[in-house]
């Protein structure tokens, strides 16, 4: 490192990989906390005789021999820091101001000061012993495996066939003679490491990996109770939401789900690439959906995001972070996070190459609404996508001025097509219907209006009734038409 190197740096103030001590005389104790926290995250660069708003204090010269000698027999002292480090500390001289500067690499495995371990979190070294969930997650992090190939004791007959067929199907029509088309599952699931064994335990079997992607639910919630993605439209209703979906399924399906939530809410105006029509909303959709189901950390408990907000569409997920704050196109580097579900999700084309998504989410960003995404580095992952009030809005034709005559008579014909409509419902539920069925039986798409403007009258005539009033959200809900007999009876 240069003077100027090292002035820059100064002057860049702390961060997660920069800080600063005052340390004039002595090895302070916070100087080992600092190390160890920088081991265990993403290493970084301690700097000694400059104060945290970055004033250089400098060490006093004749004590930096012995200030070096302490530390490097304190770091290879496995009583202090465990595994012990092999580091060097470096003498600059900035405006006749002797400083010491010690770069702290990353360790492959969890660092320990005294028996307690920190972790880096912006401008702090965090003691996180105490807190089992922060402590298995660094363990996590330093794993030198994937934690989606953990190897479990189920079979294949525990995941759904119908899923790993519709997987073959995609594969096959990308590309025609695609090697799984001709496998059976099994060799298929082998194909895509999907099947290992576990060197440890001797045993072998379908990883987390195969079951997140073609578990029946009821597998998934044995292994990975805390897998949910939360779908959320938030635009009227700021203090709660819209419209919501919870998802707790396999990522096929769950894939499938996120689109259609977003399909439903987002508009698609007209875009135009070169010289064809494209939906830059679809490929937005594609990239960030797929990336977060792709890059997820499934090991952390932290409920993945979708939400859909006015001014912006953004998705959070758990991550196991290479680095904080937010990526550049032009800087930034790949990282496989699920190495097997990658895999499988390129070959059935719901994702590209390492790295194409961020390229494509910049691209068609700029083509659907003029503005750059952001990419947010950190435990949790967040994507921006800035949107343009057209994407949300409720568009249509414009309703025309209308005499107070066409208005009587715009209001008798509502009413008397409400009560028609209301006579097809009762008639149509003389046995239990789901809204949808009941809408689609009318003709109608939209159940939200059309909940509103018969369903829920004639429930609050007790006309009709639901067959789950205890649950009137659930997904099972059913109505049914109230008899004479039983209104005579209440």
């Amino acid at each position: 490192m240069t003077e100027t190197e090292l002035l820059n740096l100064i002057n860049g103030g702390e961060n997660i990989q920069v800080e600063f001590k005052k340390s004039t005389n002595e090895m302070t104790k916070d100087v080992y906390d600092t190390v160890c926290s920088f081991s265990n995250r993403d290493g970084g660069t301690i700097i000694l005789g400059v104060k945290d708003d970055g004033e250089i204090l400098g060490i006093a010269p004749k004590a930096a021999d012995r200030m070096i000698k302490d530390f490097v027999t304190s770091i290879n002292n496995s009583q202090k820091i465990n595994p012990p480090l092999y580091l060097q500390p470096e003498i600059y001289t900035i405006n006749d101001h002797t400083l010491m500067v010690i770069h702290v690499p990353v360790s492959s495995q969890v660092c320990r000061h005294h028996g307690r371990i920190f972790d880096r979190s912006h401008e702090s070294d965090i003691d996180i012993t105490d807190n089992s969930d922060m402590v298995y997650q660094l363990y996590a992090r330093k794993s030198g495996s994937y934690f989606v190939n953990k190897v479990t004791r189920f079979s294949i007959d525990d995941l759904r066939p119908d899923l790993i067929e519709r997987a073959r199907v995609m594969t096959a029509s990308r590309t025609a003679n695609h090697p799984w088309k001709s496998m059976s599952d099994e060799e298929m699931l082998r194909s895509a490491g999907l099947i290992l064994k576990d060197p440890e335990r001797q045993i072998e079997g379908i990883t987390l990996a195969a079951i997140l992607l073609f578990g029946k639910d009821t597998t998934i919630l044995s292994v990975l109770p805390q897998h949910k993605t939360d779908a959320i439209f938030r635009v009227e209703n700021i203090d709660r939401y819209d419209d919501r979906d919870v998802i707790i399924t396999n990522l096929l399906e769950t894939y499938d789900r996120l689109i259609a939530f977003g399909q439903k809410h987002l508009n698609d105006p007209f875009v135009q690439e070169g010289i064809h029509s494209i939906s830059a909303r679809d490929r937005i959709l594609r990239e960030i959906c797929s990336n977060s189901l792709a890059h997820r950390d499934y090991s952390n408990g932290y409920v993945a995001k979708f939400v859909i907000e006015r001014n912006q569409l953004y998705t959070e997920n758990a991550n196991r972070s290479h680095g904080h704050g937010i990526l550049h196109l032009s800087s930034f580097e790949p990282y496989a996070k699920n190495p097997p579900i990658s895999k499988v999700f390129r070959e059935i084309g719901l994702a590209d190459e390492l790295g194409s998504g961020m390229r494509n989410t910049y691209k068609y960003t700029r083509l659907y609404s003029g503005g750059i995404p952001e990419f947010i580095e950190g435990d949790v992952f967040r994507t921006i996508i800035p949107l343009t009030p057209i994407a949300i809005e409720k568009v249509g034709p414009e309703e025309k001025e209308t005499s107070k005559t066409q208005v009587k008579t715009q209001v008798k014909t509502q009413v008397k097509t409400q009560v028609t409509i209301s006579e097809k419902i009762l008639t149509f539920c003389m046995k239990p219907h789901s809204k949808a069925e009941i809408a689609e039986h009318c003709g109608y798409k939209n159940t939200k209006s059309f909940t509103k403007k018969y369903l829920r009258p004639l429930l609050d005539e007790g006309r009709l009734q639901m067959t789950l009033p205890d649950k009137p959200r659930s997904q099972y809900q059913k109505y049914i038409t109230v008899s004479v007999d039983q209104k005579r009876t209440d």
